[in-house]
Order: C-alpha cells, then structure tokens, then sequence
C-alpha cells in the first residue's frame, strides 16, 4: 500500500533532463552549502544542474549518453561514463550536494555515499516498489524497497523522507533529503 504525496509541479515528458526539475530537488536545494559543488549522477539533459546554475553552484554532472553530456557542458564539469560497468570517474572527489532522480544501481551505493562531503546533502529520489502497478520501471532490481533510502542512510541526518504515489504521471517513489555526518562549512539554512 502507497501513501500519496503531493503532485509535482510539472508533467514529465519522454525525455529524461529536459522537463522542469523535481520539485522535491528544488524543495531542498538549499541543504546544499551555498556557491558549493553539485553533482548530478545520471544528469540526462541537466534539469537539476540547471537549477543549481542557476543559484552559483559549481555543478558536475555524469551519464552515460553522449547526447546527455553535450547538452550540459556549458554549465560544467560533464563527464561521460558508463558507471555500471567501467571504474567510478570520480574516486577521491566529494561534493557538498549529490543530486540523484530516476535513477537505481545499488552496486554504487559506497560511490555514491563517499562523494557526500561531510556536512553535504544527498538528495535522491527514483522509483520504489508499488510502481509496478503503474508502467516502468517494474522490475525488482530498478525499485526501492520500502525504507530502503533510511537504511541507505542510516547515520544520517534524515531531513526529510517519503515514499508513495505521485500524479501526472501516476508512479510510486521514494525520497530522501539526508545530511552526512561531519562539519558543515556552513549550517544549512531551514525554510520557515
């Protein structure tokens, strides 16, 4: 059973990255460390790199398509790669947000976990169990199981978390807005 969330501002359409940005990014982009470093994994065409452009952060954004990388290299840092099946690009770096939407390989999980600079933000959102009823993606390995972003994140500073239906297109997800241990170089500021 799904709880329902409240819809999002826009209707997606087919192209992955050139609709609106989620609205639960834009909700909680600013956890994020102002004029601080993003990155966008699985950017598609920057929906979310252009939303912390547009606010003076550095942003960074990783996908496998080329067509993805072309379309956001005048924002930034754009690094094509094929994460599921060659070396993480980025060992070592850290980030004071990663932005993660539509989607899920679990395998990555450390990776992505380590580029959270302590006192950075990840904010993760993609499809969770129960999104099956309603189209793709419907098979176990691409949907959260329920919780699965609290264990994820077990540790953390939880700010906020759902998972339930969302509208315009009816889908089942699962979010997280989630502060890593550590010093933040600045506190985040909360929104009244």
């Amino acid at each position: 059973m799904t709880c329902p969330i409240p819809t999002e501002a826009a209707a997606l359409p087919h192209t992955h990255g050139a609709q609106a940005p989620s609205a639960w990014i834009a909700r909680f982009a600013h956890l994020v460390r102002p004029g601080g470093t993003v990155l966008d994994i699985a950017c598609g065409l920057g929906r979310h790199m252009r939303l912390f452009h547009a606010q003076n952060y550095v942003v960074t954004g990783i996908d496998k398509a080329q067509d993805a990388i072309e379309a956001v290299a005048d924002l930034g840092q754009a690094i094509q790669a094929d994460i599921e099946n060659q070396a993480w690009p980025l060992a070592g770096r850290s980030f004071d947000g990663v932005v993660v939407t539509n989607y899920l390989w679990r395998p990555l999980w450390p990776q992505i976990l380590a580029c959270v600079r302590p006192g950075g933000v990840l904010l993760y959102e993609t499809f969770a169990q129960g999104n099956e009823a309603y189209g793709k993606p419907s098979r176990p390995d691409f949907l959260l199981a329920p919780g699965e972003l609290l264990e994820v994140c077990k540790g953390w500073t939880v700010v906020a978390y759902e998972h339930g239906l969302l509208q315009q297109p009816e889908r089942v997800v699962q979010r997280i807005a989630a502060i890593k241990p550590g010093e933040a170089a600045a506190p985040a500021k909360l929104l009244s």
